[in-house]
This record gives structure tokens, C-alpha cells and sequence, in this order.
């Protein structure tokens, strides 16, 4: 073999190395950072996969069950019947939003010790973006006056 072509043989492998270890470093950082959406439900019928994922999971905050703890707070889920034990640990406290009966959104992982430990949380809480109703007796509001259309 000629000194050109150990080369051209070494410069292959050594792309051929680097192309795999950034496709192994991709393929596992995707792994880790995909989150899955589930129930409450359905993570309690997961079994051993449940405590080795990220997991969302939604649900209404059950009236009287929030606690705080500085930045931190432990909640309760609640989503057709079913109970889920949540202690949010992030770097930001809670929303404004979080309150009970507010939807919420737990982002983290399932512990054996069968409480979610969430990392992040998202908070909406359904009165807030309902529309106003009127109150019956009140006087009604007069809508800003809609400009003539000239028919052009």
C-alpha cells in the first residue's frame, strides 16, 4: 500500500469514528430529554417503566392539598377519581396561577415511594380565562360603536 492511500484509509476512519459518536451522542440526548404524557391512570398502571422515564402528567389541584415550602410545594392531583401525590422541586416557585381546582401540568419523574417529584409545573386555573357573565339586574354595556362599511 502506498503512503497516499494509508492516508485516505486513515482520514475515512477517522470520519467514520467522529459521524458515530455524534450519532450516539444525539440519539442518547433525545433519549433523555423526551418526556412522555400520560394520565394518572395510566402511571399507576405502568409498573417498573413509570420509575425510569420522564413522565408528564396533568390533573386538578385537590382543594386544601397545597403546601409551601419556599420555592417548593406538595400537592395533590386529582383526575377522574384517581389521586397522585406531587412535591414540585424546581428553580422557580409556582405560578401565580397554581391554586385549588386549577388545571396542572407536572413535568419530572415517578418515585418507587409512589410520589411524583416534579421539576417543573404549569399552572391554568379555569376561571380566570372564562369569559365574564352578567350579572342579571346590571346594566348592560354598550359595545364600542362598529364603523360603517363604505361598500369598497
Amino acid at each position: 500500500m502506498s503512503a497516499q492511500t494509508r492516508k485516505y484509509i486513515r482520514f475515512g476512519v477517522a470520519i467514520t469514528v467522529i459521524v458515530i459518536a455524534l450519532g450516539y451522542l444525539g440519539y442518547t440526548g433525545v433519549q433523555e430529554s423526551k418526556s412522555y404524557y400520560v394520565t394518572i391512570k395510566q402511571l399507576h398502571a405502568m409498573g417498573d417503566k413509570g420509575y425510569s422515564r420522564n413522565l408528564r402528567v396533568a390533573g386538578n389541584v385537590l382543594p386544601g392539598s397545597i403546601k409551601y415550602n419556599g420555592p417548593s410545594a406538595d400537592f395533590t392531583l386529582v383526575e377522574d377519581g384517581e389521586l397522585l401525590h406531587v412535591v414540585y422541586k424546581g428553580s422557580e416557585p409556582p405560578p401565580d396561577t397554581f391554586k385549588d381546582n386549577a388545571q396542572a401540568l407536572a413535568m419530572g419523574n415517578f418515585g418507587r415511594d409512589g410520589v411524583f417529584h416534579a421539576n417543573e409545573l404549569q399552572a391554568k386555573c379555569a376561571s380566570k380565562y372564562a369569559p365574564q357573565q352578567q350579572q342579571p339586574g346590571a346594566p348592560v354595556q354598550p359595545q364600542a360603536a362598529q364603523p360603517q362599511s363604505k361598500g369598497y
